[in-house]
Parts: structure tokens; sequence; C-alpha cells
């Protein structure tokens, strides 16, 4: 047992020094000169501290004793240069390091997203937004802290500590040795506190994540909690959470601060020997006071640097897990890497073929078995079938969001894992049956369908998809911010606005999954329209929700348990009497839907 023990503290020490060196090697380079100068200013407050502890000796003997007037005027001014010099110097460090850590943060930030975008869309189909977001805001100051904590423990308070030691030992090196004796129970107490304080810290921050996707959530879902009267329950649940966090940030606070009685009661014990000393020292062996009163006051000014070295372990503890989750995710390696040698997609006829093809998601049963489809350059193929027979699974291996356990998927003859993402997907244009709209202005969001994109572009776009009528009767026409995932719009409008972002995509392929069905009967006829235009000389794979969609379809796949069970046109399945398509068919008129 006490090998286990060691072993895993052995592995815990490993973790920190490496992810301590990861963290200066990432970022020391690039902010040297800052560090530099922020050093050099800790170096000068350090320095200036010892000075005034060593001239307090000149100061008694001179000032009290010897009553040298001329020499006073000296020591008061070069006390009066030390603290001016200690004043812009601390100014200067703390702008510094200031900057330097807002830089990191920023910058790990952008990191951060740029690398969430890299991601499978199966890693944010398993982590909820909101935890993940709040987690990444707690833990991305870990970086800076790490950095920052190492230069101003090293450069100021371990330097002042060391400087001001040198001038006790200068001054009375029997004294130094009584300070010295409570030193090492100190150090073992502070390096038991750390390590218990690691484990608790990222139970905190995990939990801490928690309360703040729970609220995250709530508030985007507010309309359904009023509608179902959540409240309560949601209360309740909200609360149990929030009471685990304050648990663990209590725990904490309670194994952080215990540094304080520990390093209190080490100064109280030293000190108090230190003054018994001398008192009897100076009463019974008239020894001169300067030197005393020098010791002293360089082991007062020595207590705070190094109550904070004490904490030190504790604080860079917490800065590490902070920092060794955020690598945790910069680690991640994406689920769908690109081949070495990927070339750019060629699209010629817009051909797509499933060859094959079986999947299953993430620990889950299987979704498709054996599927075999073929979707011909320029037509309309519509995929029907009941909920769970895959239609979406279908949809989503086309841009590569998910990749098949099974079998390969054909655009004009290439393997879509052959080729970039980059280039596959900038030959799809997507419209979900729940369309998302971006902060921002309606142009924007339509622009980015495609960035480069004209005005003109952007409003003809608009037109064929029968929004530019009403985007024209908003308040700022194309410049009205849409609000929070377009909450301003009516369902109807923000769907329209996803077609025409996938109408200035102008691609080749456009994939449709249920795109009208959350609509009411005249947004969906609007909807239709617009769709009717988009699907015009392209390849279309459409989930069909609506039967008049089917009709009109080229060619319709029937999908049941993850196969292909028919395929043909509307007029050909609809006598198959045994068929599945004429069971749903005979249920149904043009407007109802599957």
């Amino acid at each position: 047992m006490k090998a286990a023990k060691d072993k895993k503290r052995q592995v815990d020490s490993n973790t920190v020094a490496a992810i301590l060196r990861r963290v200066i090697a990432e970022n020391g380079r690039d902010h040297i000169r800052g560090y530099a100068f922020a050093i050099a200013c800790l170096i000068a407050v350090a320095l200036s501290t010892a000075f005034t502890a060593w001239i307090m000796e000149s100061v008694v003997n001179e000032a009290f004793a010897n009553k040298r007037a001329d020499v006073v005027w000296l020591i008061c001014g070069s006390i009066l240069v030390a603290f001016v010099l200690r004043g812009f110097a601390t100014y200067g460090q703390a702008v510094a390091l200031s900057k330097i850590g807002n830089n990191i943060v920023a910058r790990y930030q952008q990191r951060l997203y740029s690398h969430l975008m890299t991601l499978s869309v199966g890693f944010f189909s398993q982590a909820r937004s909101a935890h993940l977001a709040a987690q990444i805001n707690q833990n991305v100051a870990g970086i800076r802290d790490v950095l920052n904590l190492t230069v101003t423990s090293t450069a100021r308070d371990l330097l002042t500590l060391v400087s001001l030691v040198a001038v006790m030992v200068s001054k009375d090196w029997i004294l130094s040795l009584i300070v010295f004796a409570v030193a090492p129970p100190l150090l073992y107490a502070l390096r038991y506190v750390s390590r218990r304080l690691r484990s608790a810290t990222r139970e905190s921050i995990e939990v801490n994540s928690r309360v703040l996707g729970a609220m995250q959530e709530t508030i985007q879902g507010i309309a359904v909690v009023k509608a179902f009267t959540m409240e309560r329950e949601l209360d309740r649940k909200v609360a149990g959470i929030i009471d685990v966090a304050e648990r663990r940030g209590n725990r904490i606070a309670r194994l952080s601060e215990r540094t304080s009685p520990l390093t209190e009661t080490f100064a109280g014990f030293a000190i108090s020997s230190v003054i018994a000393y001398a008192a009897f020292r100076s009463i019974y062996n008239d020894v001169p006071p300067g030197a005393f009163f020098s010791f002293v006051a360089a082991l007062l000014m020595a207590y705070d640097p190094a109550r904070r070295l004490a904490k030190l372990q504790v604080q860079i503890e917490r800065a590490v897990v902070n920092a060794r989750m955020i690598y945790e995710l910069l680690d991640l390696q994406p689920a769908q890497r690109e081949k070495p040698d990927a070339k750019d997609l060629v699209v010629t006829e817009a051909r797509i073929e499933f060859r094959g093809i079986a999947f299953a998601y993430a620990g889950g049963a299987p979704v498709l078995a054996g599927v075999d489809i073929v979707a011909e350059g320029g037509t309309t193929t519509a995929l029907v079938g009941p909920s769970g027979a895959g239609k979406s699974t279908i949809i989503n291996l086309i841009p590569r969001f998910y990749d098949p356990s099974e079998g390969r998927i054909l655009i004009d003859g290439q393997d879509i894992a052959d080729v970039t993402k980059a280039s596959l997907r900038h030959s799809l244009a997507y419209v979900s049956q729940q369309p998302y709209l971006f902060e921002g202005t309606i142009r924007d969001n339509i622009r980015y369908g495609r960035p480069d994109a004209t005005d003109a572009e952007v409003e003809e776009a608009a037109r064929l998809a029968y929004a530019h009528d009403f985007i024209l009767a908003q308040p700022q026409g194309y410049e009205t911010p849409v609000g929070e995932n377009g909450v301003t719009l009516s369902g109807g409008q923000r769907q329209r606005l996803s077609i025409a972002r996938a109408l200035v995509r102008n691609a080749p392929i456009l994939l449709l999954d249920e795109a009208t069905s959350a609509l009411d009967n005249e947004s969906e006829a609007a909807v239709q329209k617009a769709l009717d235009t988009a699907m015009r000389g392209r390849t279309v794979i459409v989930i069909a929700h609506r039967l008049s969609t089917v009709v009109k379809a080229d060619k319709i796949i029937v999908m049941h348990e993850g196969r292909v069970v028919e395929e043909g046109t509307h007029e050909a399945l609809a006598q198959r009497k045994d068929g599945l398509y004429a069971r749903l068919n005979n249920l149904q008129s043009p407007e109802t839907s599957f």
C-alpha cells in the first residue's frame, strides 16, 4: 500500500513538472523581453527591500546611539531613494506581467476555439456545450497563472527572501539558526496540504462548470421551462449542484488557508525566540542594539515573501490543475484525420454513390447496414421511412460529420475519405430542420454561406429564397441584428435565411434534412417555393417530410431499420400493394406528413 502511494505521488509530481515545462516551452520564448523587464523590476524590488533592512543598524547606532546628525541625512536620503525605486519597479512589473498574462489568455482562447473547430461532430454530440464553455472559461487562466506565479515567486519572493536572509546572517548568524530550526516541519506540512488540494481543485472545477452549464441550459430553454412549469423541479436540481459546488469550495478554502495558521505559528515562534535571545544578550552582555534591530527588520520583511513562497506550491497546484484540463482538451485528436496524400474533390456531375455502408454511433447499436444508394447528378433523391430508419445518418455521412465503419461513399467516383474535408464541404450546401442563426446581422448570416459574396449576391440569394421582402420590412433591413439564434424572427423566416445561406454558397450538392418539418402551413408554402428554386440544377438529397415533396423527386429511397427496402419513382412505388411506401402513401394526402 505504501509503495502504491509513493508511486502515485511520483506520477503526480512528474505531471506537475511536465505541465510546467510545457507551459514555459510554449510561452516563454514569445514573451522573453517582457519577462526580462518584469524580472529586472522584481530584482530591484528585492534588493531595495533588503537594503532597507540592512541600513537599520546604521539608523539605530548612528542616529540614536552615536547621535551623528551629518550621517542621518545621508541615511534618510538613501532610504527615500530605495522606496521610490521600489514603487516604480513594483508598478513596472505589475503592468508587464498583466500585459503578458492577458496576451496568454487571449492566445489560448483563440487556440482552443481553433482546435474545437477541428474536432468532429461526434465529439460535440457527446459533450454538453454549456459544460464545455464553462470549463474553458474557468480553466484558461491557469496557463497564465502558472507562468506569472513562477516568475514572481522566483524573481521577487525568492530573491527578496534570499537577500533578507543574507542580511540576517551578516548581522547575527546565531539568531538566523534559531529561525531556520523550525522551517523543515513547516515545509513538510505545506507539501501535505498541496497534495490534498490537487484532487479537490479538479472536483471543484468540474462541479462549477456543471453549475454554469445548468444555468446556461435553462436560459436557452426558458420557453420550455415556462411552458411545462419546470421552475421548481429545475430549481431543486440546480440547488443540489450549487450545494455540492459550495461544499467543494469550502473544502478548498479550508485546505488553502491551512497555510495561514502554519506560517503564522512558525513566524510567531521564530520572532519570539529571536526577541528573547537578543533581549537577554543585550541585558546581560551589553550588546549594541543596532545589529539586533537590523536583524529584526530583515526578519519581519522576510515574513511576507516567506509566506507567499509557503503558499506557492498550493497555488501552483491549483493553476496546474486548470492548465492540465486545458491541455487535455487541446491534446484531443480529431477522430476524422485527413490522409497525408488527400487531394481536393473535383466535382463534375455531382453523382453520389453509397457502397455497402454500415455505421453505428459510438457505443450504440448499428444504425445502417449494407446500404447501397446512387443519387444521379442533377437529380433529386428523397429519403423516406419511419423514425429511426437512418435517414439523417445518411445526410450526416456525406459531409463526413461521421465516417462509416464499413463501405465507401463516392462523389463522381472519388472516395470522400481520400479528399480534403474542406474541398468536400465547399461542394455542399446544407439546410437542416432546425436552422441556426449566429450573432450578427441578417446580411452576415446569409454571407456565412460564402464569405466573399458581394452584397448584390447576398440580396439575390435572399430573393431566390423568398426572404427579400420580409428582410426589407425589418427595422434596419439587411443590417438588422437577428438576436440570439434569430429569436426576433419566426421559424419560417429563419428557415428562409438558412436557404438563402445555402443558395449564396452556389454548391453543386444540396442536402435537405426535413427543412420544413417544424413550420406552419403558411410558412411551409413560402419555404417550399424557396426550396424548389434552390434544388434546380443541383444534386439534391432530401429527407422528405411532406408527400408533396416526395412526388416531385426523381428517385425515392425507402428505408427501414437501417436498410434500403425499396427505391423508385412515386408512381412505381405507390403501385406496390405490399410495399412500405405504398402503405405510407395510402395513409396520407399530399398535405399530410410521413
